[in-house]
């Protein structure tokens, strides 16, 4: 199980919405926790530090400054993302595109790549990526953005092969789509945040904990190939490019 008490937590991304909700529960929960984004500001309870994933610089700093202060670290959360429409029609959608893979997927991949040696020097630990139900089931109006999220997935998926025997467990949290953000103005199914984290808190107290941690409200989307419902629900979802110029 991923033991939530006592521990010692880095939520990067965890200055607001479900990042922020996390690092409150694992608080509550008798953890110290880090928060990381662009420009922190300070919270009750909870640490800060600044880094921008999209800078390498950036993400070594905020390392050396977490370790120095938390030398005994022992909980990564890769939570910085970015969801961004793009018009596949239109050539100016690439700059869309290239903030959301190097926020989402390579920002990702920087900031796993920064911990994971203190992780397997200690010899335990935990490292939490966050892709989405998107990863699964693509919602066409943020093509980059189901991309990427699918890059974490896989990239998940071999990092725990790769980490295996070393005593550091990789889970992956697939969320659905959450009221956070401005979600709970365009998107009424979206889950209330309290709710999905009351699910997200009791799945990773499971033994053992799963590989990826999947609430009710995203099992439709990661499942559809499975069940067969792939083809309905992308072609629903594909409603939304009515919304774009033109269409």
């Amino acid at each position: 199980m991923v033991e939530i008490t006592d521990r010692t937590v880095l939520i990067v991304g965890g200055t607001s919405g479900i990042g922020r909700g996390l690092a409150r529960r694992f608080v509550d929960a008798g953890s110290t926790v880090i928060v990381g984004g662009r420009s922190p500001e300070p919270q009750d309870g909870l640490e800060t530090v600044q880094i921008d994933v999209t800078d390498p610089d950036s993400i070594l700093r905020a390392r050396d400054d977490v370790l120095d202060a938390h030398p005994a670290l022992d909980v990564v959360v890769t939570m910085s993302g970015v969801m961004l429409t793009e018009d596949l029609r239109d050539p100016a959608h690439i700059a869309a595109t290239e903030t959301t893979i190097a926020t989402n997927l390579l920002g990702t991949i920087r900031v796993i790549d920064a911990f994971t040696p203190h992780l397997i020097a200690r010899g335990a630990g935990t490292i939490l990526t966050v892709s989405s139900g998107i990863a699964f089931l693509p919602f066409p109006l943020m093509p980059a953005y189901g991309a990427s999220k699918a890059g974490v997935h896989a990239y998940t998926e071999s990092l725990r092969a790769q980490l295996a025997g070393t005593g550091v467990e990789v889970a992956e949290l697939v969320p659905p789509a959450v009221a956070t953000a401005g979600q709970e103005k365009v998107n009424p199914a979206a889950l209330p945040l309290d709710a999905y984290l009351d699910e997200v808190m009791e799945l990773l107290a499971t033994e053992p904990t799963a590989h990826e941690i999947l609430v009710q409200g995203v099992l439709m989307h990661r499942w559809a190939e499975r069940d067969g419902t792939y083809a309905e629900l992308l072609e629903r979802r594909s409603q939304a490019l009515n919304t774009l110029p033109d269409r």
